[in-house]
């Protein structure tokens, strides 16, 4: 059944925010009563308390921004430079160093025990959450409850609501006041509830695991899951390079692989013009493809008798780079994460 916005139905404004009619003008009433009623019986066979059952259903709301955001997230227009210039800061570097002064000894804890140095995990809470700065508005249940009637990826979100709610079945949380992006992720590290149930690790022995109020949890969890990824503390993420100004750029997209020995024959050299390292490793090779393209047509002069040189850089991108994908498949991502830990060593 579907209902028309009227202004003399307040039995609604107790189940939803009354601004969810905002968009469409009406609410499929019985759609929302059947996610309820589907999330009550698969909470139940999950053998989660009814106490967390009845917290989570008490009185879900929907959210039209979060659906708005959902259907509109902005195509990415930076450039890598202009990215990597927002997102690998002096200031970002800085908190960075002052967050490895807070917290010396858990970060060496973590490092010992999953193998993955400091200044990577710096990294990662630096691009997740500026280092546990930004703060998460919006209660993660209602965020879920909106993007599974939304359809678009309800299964996906129906299962991300099951998890979050046997984590806090399971570590004695108040389901109703944890917080998260619109999309559902959480925590200094925004993991979303299935990776936590997965990987998430009670950092500082309390017998629960809280990654958003809990630094030494949500470290260890982080550090637990790059662990599980396959983490190489030996290995580098990725190294800068020039490329030959004739360089095939169809070889850019990170996902062609060749041996160092390969990728040296071919003349690519380091920052200073030295030759790369060589050996059998294997790496594929990034580069803002578009933006190159767009600088070779700008340098061209047709009445000009001296072709420009053009200085084209690259990544070279090695097995922890994959790994970093598995966590945000991004090429500029994994990139920023490279470029942020080597400037937090």
């Amino acid at each position: 059944m579907t209902y028309k916005i009227r202004f003399l139905l307040p039995i609604f404004i107790s189940v939803l925010n009354f601004s969810a009619f905002a968009d469409t003008g009406t609410f499929d009433m019985a759609r929302w009563d059947s996610i309820i009623a589907d999330v009550r019986t698969r909470a139940s066979a999950k053998n989660i308390s009814d106490a967390t059952i009845n917290a989570t259903l008490k009185s879900p709301k929907f959210i039209p921004s979060i659906v708005k955001s959902d259907k509109n997230q902005a195509e990415f227009k930076l450039t890598l430079d202009s990215y990597l210039a927002r997102v690998v800061n002096k200031n970002k570097v800085a908190s960075g160093r002052n967050a490895h002064a807070r917290y010396p000894s858990l970060l060496t804890r973590v490092e010992k025990q999953y193998g993955v140095p400091a200044h990577v995990i710096l990294a990662f809470w630096g691009m997740e959450s500026n280092y546990g700065e930004i703060k998460s508005r919006h209660k993660l249940t209602d965020a879920f409850f909106t993007l599974i009637y939304d359809g678009r990826r309800e299964k996906f979100f129906g299962d991300q609501l099951l998890a979050l709610m046997k984590i806090a079945d399971d570590n004695k949380l108040d389901i109703n006041n944890i917080r998260g992006s619109w999309a559902g992720a959480m925590g200094h590290f925004q993991f979303i509830p299935t990776t936590l149930a997965s990987y998430g690790v009670d950092g500082n022995g309390d017998g629960k695991i809280d990654i958003i109020d809990s630094v030494g949890d949500a470290m260890a969890s982080a550090g637990n899951y790059l662990n599980k990824l396959g983490w190489d503390a030996g290995q580098r993420i990725a190294r800068k390079v020039i490329l030959p100004p004739d360089f095939d750029t169809s070889l850019l997209d990170g996902k062609t692989k060749k041996t160092l020995n390969q990728w040296a024959q071919m003349g690519l050299k380091t920052p200073d013009g030295k030759m790369i390292p060589t050996g059998e490793m294997v790496a594929g090779l990034v580069a803002d493809v578009a933006n190159i393209k767009q600088t070779t047509t700008d340098d061209f002069n047709p009445d000009s008798d001296v072709a420009p040189i053009p200085v084209i850089t690259a990544y070279l991108t090695y097995p922890n780079f994959y790994r970093i994908k598995r966590w945000n498949n991004s090429n500029w991502y994994a990139i920023a994460i490279s470029e942020l830990s080597d400037k937090l060593k």
